[in-house]
């Protein structure tokens, strides 16, 4: 087949039914996949490196120069490799980024029910660690880059890849995002960076529902809670007991709220939301743009929901406590974990010192775990949201495109917070029951996958050549 009807037959693709004959951009996109999945990139047993390397290789074969492709491996993590891959644009504007991580959370054989490190297409569903989350968008990221290469496009901007290890992995002195952002910043300074977090939501019969579109997450933060005490015989307790004080002061941030708050981008979420769904959840999204909010009904679709929650203010919860040293003595020092996820624009230092207040003990010493990175919430740019719109338009006709904020965290923090603009879009879409990532099966279904990739593909040649 020539070339450009090879190119036509991608272009032309609009998923593809099991057991349908796969297009030349389908195989070769399902070839890097399988290779990518296949590879062992959890951060016990796996490299990124040896993941980053045949992605290289990949990318040489499509015609890459070596002056073109970079693999970047932190000092003292020989396994913690990243690829960078440019394709040179006129410069008319700053680059387009395309970010996306290849290591993957760890996953036990005798714990699932096919390989997870074997990539399994069954019953329309393609499952493997790492099926979703995240190197369906890393493999459509190196098929893509091919195909622009291919084309020859008329690039307005350069086009910037960016494979990334250890994002699962928090915190981590080796993140490729933070590191490349710290020491390798020229390689990666973009005005645009597609990333995951996006996504579309299918209803049980497989119909899209909306399409979301991530601007901003929360920030992640750990503090350790402590108190200390001399401790003694357990046989002649008293009451300044180093257990109590912590159980006390949790049982009080236990029953505490942090204010709710909404940004540009969850305000237009619950507004959009609110046309798209019915009856009472959907009268309660609208009660809660109210000023002040609907308490009541906030209430409501908490109960429906936690992420709702999550979604309008700062949330701080106890995920780890360890105290005491013998059965028989008294605790001479209790720990716990309290993990915050922080809203856009919170300093973290008033979240500490809202912490501290809140557990009214000054025995209870707090101190962080790690250093968060504040981020800023990125700004719903015309030119991309026409883009996006018009595009997941002309793939799923009328369906909604929603702007979202991750109550998780990816690596887009690290560039928001240095200036390049952050947007989760993949348009991959999830039935109801999810893609078990980070759990048990982790699956995408097969035309979810081909569609995103020609998502993909169509929104970043139409972002990297026009104006």
């Amino acid at each position: 087949m020539k070339k450009a009807a090879w190119l036509a037959a991608g272009l032309a693709m609009a998923g593809v039914a099991h057991g349908a004959e796969l297009t030349p951009v389908q195989q070769q996109m399902r070839s890097i996949y399988q290779e990518l999945v296949e590879t062992n990139t959890t951060n016990s047993v796996g490299s990124c490196t040896l993941a980053a390397q045949k992605m290289a290789k990949r990318l040489k074969a499509g015609g890459f120069k070596d002056s073109e492709i970079q693999l970047i491996i932190p000092p003292g993590g020989p396994k913690k490799g990243n690829l960078v891959a440019r394709l040179k644009g006129d410069g008319s504007k700053k680059p387009l980024l395309l970010l996306a991580h290849i290591d993957v959370v760890e996953a036990n054989r005798e714990d699932w029910e096919r390989d997870p490190f074997k990539l399994v297409e069954e019953n329309g569903m393609f499952y493997a660690r790492g099926a979703s989350d995240d190197k369906a968008m890393a493999a459509s990221f190196v098929n893509n880059m091919i195909l622009y290469k291919k084309e020859k496009l008329p690039l307005k901007r350069d086009i910037i890849m960016a494979l990334t290890c250890d994002e699962e992995l928090v915190p981590s002195k080796f993140d490729g995002a933070e590191y490349l952002v710290n020491h390798h910043r020229a390689l990666i300074d973009a005005e645009i960076a597609l990333n995951e977090g996006g996504g579309g939501l299918l209803d049980k019969d497989g119909k899209p529902v909306r399409h979301g579109v991530q601007a901003g997450e929360k920030i992640y933060q750990s503090f350790q809670l402590e108190v200390t005490n001399p401790g003694g015989h357990s046989s002649a307790p008293f009451k300044d007991n180093a257990i109590y004080h912590l159980a006390d002061g949790l049982s009080r941030l236990g029953q505490f709220s942090f204010p709710f708050k909404l940004s540009p981008v969850t305000r237009a979420y619950y507004e959009r939301m609110s046309n798209i769904e019915k009856g009472q959840v959907a009268e309660d999204m609208k009660a809660i743009l109210q000023d002040p909010p609907d308490q009541a009904a906030l209430d409501r679709l908490y109960a429906v929901s936690p992420v709702h929650n999550s979604t309008v203010r700062t949330t701080c919860v106890a995920t780890k406590v360890d105290a005491g040293h013998a059965d028989n003595a008294l605790p001479q020092r209790a720990r716990a974990t309290v993990n915050c996820r922080i809203l856009p624009g919170e300093p973290i230092a008033e979240v500490q010192a809202t912490l501290q207040r809140v557990v009214a003990d000054d025995k209870i010493k707090i101190t962080r775990v790690g250093d968060g990175v504040d981020g800023p919430m990125p700004p719903m740019t015309p030119t991309l949201m026409k883009a996006v719109e018009e595009i997941s338009n002309d793939m799923w006709p009328g369906v909604p495109v929603i702007p979202t904020m991750s109550t998780g965290g990816t690596d887009g923090r690290f560039l928001n917070n240095a200036g390049v603009w952050t947007y989760g879009i993949s348009g991959m879409f999830h039935g109801p029951e999810g893609s078990g990532a980070h759990g048990l099966n982790e699956h995408i279904r097969v035309k979810s996958l081909y569609d995103g990739q020609e998502y993909l593909y169509r929104l970043g040649k139409r972002l990297a050549t026009e104006l």
